[in-house]
């Protein structure tokens, strides 16, 4: 197994160490790897956050949110569903799908329509959108190693990966 060094916020990382998997031991960490990987992300894609409640994923999203330039209040969209912040880089589309009882339910949104290039879409609870989500999505896991030690890894969207690399 490879070992990855602690993240130093402002450290460049490449795509393998995110496959690997990072570890966080603080939100500020959380939140600087989020810019990290903002960095790499190509225009129009979407990031699925994979994890259980808890685990960092909106927190994640703030720190995309700051390395975009945004310094509003970025909070989770639970019942909202999802809101869409626009920035001078890239419109950051961010979604909580857990309420969604069915996929077919993601078509009433309009979504798909409201995008505007350059974007990310990035969002939470992505197996409620079942083929709704894009097939060249990123999935990002998130996992809690221990008390406030979260384990990030890039578990598939290898084909854009390996594009991006």
């Amino acid at each position: 197994m490879n070992i990855v060094p602690p993240y130093r916020p402002g450290q460049i990382l490449p795509l393998s160490h995110w496959r690997t998997g990072i570890t966080s031991r603080s939100i500020e960490e959380t939140a600087a790897l989020a810019a990290a990987l903002t960095a790499l992300l190509p225009e129009n894609t979407a990031l699925a956050l994979h994890g259980d409640l808890g685990s960092g994923k909106t927190t994640f999203v703030r720190g995309m949110a700051r390395a975009l330039g945004l310094k509003e209040p970025i909070t989770s969209p639970t019942f909202a569903l999802f809101f869409i912040y626009e920035t001078k880089v890239r419109q950051l589309v961010h979604m909580d799908a857990y309420r969604l009882q069915s996929p077919a339910d993601a078509d009433t949104l309009v979504l798909w329509d409201l995008l505007r290039s350059p974007w990310t879409l990035v969002v939470e609870w992505p197996e409620k959108l079942g083929d709704r989500l894009p097939e060249n999505a990123w999935h990002l896991e998130f996992s809690i190693e221990a008390p406030g030690i979260h384990r990030l890894r890039l578990s598939s969207g290898e084909m854009a990966i390996a594009t991006s690399e």
